[in-house]
């Protein structure tokens, strides 16, 4: 607008107009009533930024220490998503991969409250010799946040409602393997006696890790950091933790065999998984096995093609963000609509976009 144009009576008003639609574009998408899920590129290491319809903003995991990963979380949360902060960080457990890089991106951007089990003083995977674990949590242990608060079963963020009325809800499922009842169903006798041979025992922190639900209307999505093949189970058997099934499965510990239990996987029933896999690391043979031969999923998305000598495990390149390992550490989009009915996964590196129907519960 052309204040120059306006007679001098008109030209307050016309400064008004002005400043409404700067400030409308500024706010464009930002708070257009939709859920957005990214998953940011950490290399085999997890980060899922998501945004409620409300323009508050929950970062599950930070990826790896040394710059790279804080720099792509940051770049993608206030390019991609217009955010000015972190208002929650939940970090699912203490594994550098996961929590490595939010020292680095609380210099880069306010971090509200963090979620975590509670930042253990020695090595939290029981081995003694291994004594480098004090040096690297320190950044964490030191960083500046807003507040620090323990997770535990049952544990529901507190994000702020919607004006349109369609129910949002963070909850934890499950952590340092203890469960919640909350939202639990008896699930189909049959998947339960299944035989699914157990795996060694898992003494790491990966059995320890936080396992959120997150609801909006129908819609359902689950994420269990890196949970262990053994720990799965329990989640599904004798009651599913998580009520019903789910729409879309972050495929647990970066799609390693160490997890992924088929009896998780039944009882969830996805429609879509995304893995946060690297070059090298995850999409293991055994889980490209068990996520291809679900029934009620439609489509499997990955954050990296698996460039190593078993390179028929990649679902087809135009659901890959990164098809190279010299990459450019593009994300996946998923958007909600307002009413939690649909939703669109998107990964623009790869001109894609699909629609999928959300399964009524």
């Amino acid at each position: 607008m052309n204040l120059h144009l306006l007679p001098s009576s008109l030209k307050p008003l016309g400064l008004l107009l002005s400043i409404v639609f700067f400030t409308l574009q500024l706010s464009a998408g930002k708070h257009d009533q939709r859920l957005d899920i990214y998953w940011v590129d950490v290399e085999g290491g997890a980060a899922t930024l998501l945004v409620t319809p409300a323009g508050e903003s929950i970062l599950i995991d930070s990826g790896n220490p040394g710059g790279r990963d804080a720099g792509r979380i940051h770049k993608v949360a206030t390019e991609e998503a217009g955010l000015e902060q972190i208002d929650y960080l939940i970090t699912t457990h203490f594994h550098l991969d996961h929590f490595g890089g939010a020292a680095e991106l609380a210099q880069l951007l306010p971090i509200k409250v963090v979620y975590d089990n509670g930042i253990p003083e020695q090595n939290p995977d029981n081995r003694p010799q291994d004594t480098r674990f004090p040096l690297l949590i320190k950044p964490y242990r030191e960083m500046e946040v807003g507040e620090r608060r323990r997770i535990h079963p049952g544990t529901e963020l507190p994000i702020r409602p919607l004006d349109n009325g369609t129910p949002l809800r963070l909850a934890c499922l499950a952590t340092r393997r203890q469960l919640s009842d909350t939202w639990a169903t008896p699930r189909n006798k049959n998947l339960c006696s299944k035989a699914i041979p157990s795996k060694p025992k898992d003494v790491t922190d990966n059995a320890n890790s936080v396992v959120m639900l997150l609801t909006f209307g129908e819609f359902r999505f689950f994420d269990a950091g890196d949970l262990t093949w053994n720990v799965e189970p329990t989640l599904a058997c004798p009651d599913n933790i998580a009520g019903s099934t789910i729409d879309v499965y972050q495929v647990t510990h970066h799609g390693l065999d160490r997890s992924n239990n088929p009896t998780l996987l039944e009882a969830l029933a996805p429609t879509i998984t995304v893995m946060n896999n690297g070059v090298t690391k995850g999409c293991g043979p055994e889980t490209f096995a068990t996520l291809s031969g679900l029934p009620s999923a439609k489509a499997h998305y990955q954050v990296h093609k698996n460039l190593r000598a078993d390179s028929e495990n990649n679902t087809q390149e135009a659901h890959i963000a990164n098809l190279s390992k010299d990459c450019e550490g593009h994300f996946i989009h998923l958007s909600v609509s307002p009413d939690g009915s649909n939703y669109t996964v998107s990964i623009p590196s790869r001109q894609h976009q699909r629609s999928f129907k959300t399964t009524k519960k």
